[in-house]
């Protein structure tokens, strides 16, 4: 019983794993070569990511390979904690909303006259 539990445990941390990584990988790929793109590509793959999930536990419903219930509670438990560690990470970059001047350009501005 605690075996297929355990199984069903970690199929479902790997399936996470698995959906989640690729699904960030595609996205920087998206974000370094189309950046307009950057933000439906995202809302789209959480998407898929997430319907593809609800796939994996209708089908893997009534297994005995592993633990359904263990296996469905692993998903979420996953992917919530993904989308934490995700939200976490974002708050806690250091990104530019605004391109800072240089200093060089700041003393031609008030000075009016390049050195």
């Amino acid at each position: 019983m605690y075996k297929r539990q355990a199984l069903g445990a970690v199929v479902g941390t790997l399936v996470v794993i698995l959906f989640m990584g690729i699904g960030l990988y595609v996205l920087q790929r998206v974000a370094r070569s189309l950046p307009h793109l950057f933000q439906a590509m995202g809302l789209m793959l959480y998407t898929a990511q997430i319907l593809l999930l609800f796939f994996f536990v209708a089908v893997f419903k009534d297994t005995s390979l592993f633990h359904p219930k263990t296996f469905a509670i692993s998903l979420v438990v996953g992917t919530i904690t993904w989308v934490a560690a995700q939200a976490r990470a974002h708050m806690k970059a250091k990104i530019l909303y605004v391109e800072p001047e240089s200093t060089e350009n700041e003393k031609t501005q008030k000075t009016g006259r390049s050195s």
